[in-house]
């Protein structure tokens, strides 16, 4: 039987769609597998879109110069990534983050995936790992069943899991905009914006110890045989924070500082904001409003925000398992399995956590797998850099007995010596990634 492809990507998420661009743009054929499509589909995806955003629309601050996710941004547009090439396309407004119209972004990358010549996109469920042709596990954190048994009857080890919160979408023409008013926190604009990239809902003290109260005594989801997984701490459910004290929330997804009710000139004791959700500005998403509570319950109790009491819902929040394997100790410094030299894993089932992380990793095992099948050895990535430091972190960096999803920030960097200001450091470890990202590009050729 003819071969068909020289790799085969499984997964067609954030990472498994980077990675196949990779390989492809380096002239090597690939399958890439994606259950979507293919009469499967997974508890949070809405589409069988390639790179479906799943939760937010938000590829965080796209400020390079002082934010670690921004610097990860630089470094990938740098490595002619699809991911975010596609999010530039379809940037909508969003203060200094870098948001994406989710639909047309995830239709534009399923789109130049499926035109590539060395791409052959193959809508299918795969349950066993390849024995011994190269691959890549791109398969997320929503990894089916059948595969997750394979992969850790291959590793050996349980996979970890926690909870992962989806936060609803309202469509635009219910919010009240009597009440609210269009302001990003400090009139702070980004690239795609105005300086009024929010739809803020203001509360006073007296409204949001009432909106508190109702969250406490909400019904939430059940957890039945997933009980005692924990969540991630980066997405979690609006109501557990709530129970981490009363005053939390404020200082967390509802603080009011740097915003200025028109209607009294003042900050706000409290304030939800709504993110831009498409290009035609009709659905915006609760800003931080991830959630367990049961569908009637967040009907009922979001419309007791000032501005949203007529609300209309395109999209509820929503709760679902997310795994992830334990890379520090399973996977070699290249993403290959340690048992399994021919497989690499990619994206957040190595325990990464993000769109911009995930696609990274998907990014640099794509780079890898086709220097490899190239004959060639391509430098791993220093760890001064934004793409080293997530990387490292992942392969041996973390504490194995410890691993959680982890986002990345300038903690997981070498640190910078001596003693400094805060807005300094920031902007020497981005000068310092600069210098070593150049360095690294022209060793790897």
């Amino acid at each position: 039987m003819t071969t068909t492809h020289d790799i085969h990507i499984i997964g067609g998420g954030l990472a498994g769609s980077e990675a196949a661009w990779q390989l492809a743009q380096a002239g090597i054929r690939v399958k890439l597998s994606e259950m979507r499509g293919g009469g499967n589909m997974t508890p949070a995806h809405q589409t069988d879109g390639l790179a479906e955003l799943v939760c937010s629309n938000s590829f965080r601050s796209d400020d390079a110069e002082r934010n670690a996710v921004g610097l990860l941004h630089s470094e990938m547009r740098a490595l002619d990534s699809l991911i975010m090439a596609m999010a530039d396309k379809h940037q909508l407004p969003a203060g200094s983050a870098l948001a994406v119209d989710r639909d047309a972004f995830s239709q534009s990358v399923t789109r130049a995936l499926a035109d590539h010549p060395n791409i052959t996109v193959v809508r299918e469920r795969v349950d066993t790992l390849p024995t011994d042709t190269p691959a890549i596990v791109a398969t997320g954190p929503l990894t089916a069943p059948s595969l997750a048994d394979a992969i850790g009857a291959t590793t050996g080890s349980d996979a970890l899991a926690f909870f992962d919160a989806i936060a609803p979408i309202v469509h635009a023409e219910s919010i009240d905009m009597s009440i609210a008013w269009k302001q990003s926190r400090w009139d702070k604009a980004g690239p795609a914006g105005d300086g009024k990239d929010y739809i803020n809902c203001p509360l006073d003290r007296d409204q949001y110890h009432a909106f508190h109260a109702e969250l406490m005594a909400g019904e939430k989801a059940e957890f039945r045989e997933w009980e005692n997984v924990p969540y991630f701490d980066g997405c979690m459910p609006i109501e557990v924070m709530a129970e981490r004290g009363v005053e939390t929330l404020r200082f967390g997804p509802m603080k009011g500082v740097g915003l200025d009710d028109p209607r009294t000139g003042r900050w706000p004791y409290a304030c939800v904001q709504l993110r831009q959700d498409n290009a035609t500005a009709t659905l915006w998403n609760m800003v931080g409003f991830q959630t367990k509570l049961k569908y009637g319950e967040q009907v009922r109790i979001f419309r007791t925000i000032p501005g949203l009491e007529n609300a209309e819902f395109a999209r509820l929040g929503g709760l679902h398992r997310n795994t992830f394997i334990r890379s520090p100790v399973l996977l070699d410094p290249t993403l290959r399995l340690k048992a399994r030299p021919n497989l690499r894993f990619a994206g957040q089932i190595t325990g990464c956590e993000g769109y911009v992380e995930s696609s990274a990793i998907g990014l640099i095992a794509g780079r890898f797998a086709a220097a490899e099948l190239a004959g060639r050895t391509l430098p791993i990535p220093p760890v001064e850099t934004a793409l080293g430091a997530l990387l490292a972190h992942i392969t041996g960096g973390a504490e194995a007995d410890s691993y959680q999803p982890m986002n990345v920030n300038f903690g997981l960097f070498p640190p910078i010596e001596g003693r400094t200001k805060k807005a300094d450091r920031k902007l020497m470890y981005t000068a310092r990634a600069r210098t070593a990202f150049s360095d690294w590009r022209a060793a790897a050729g």
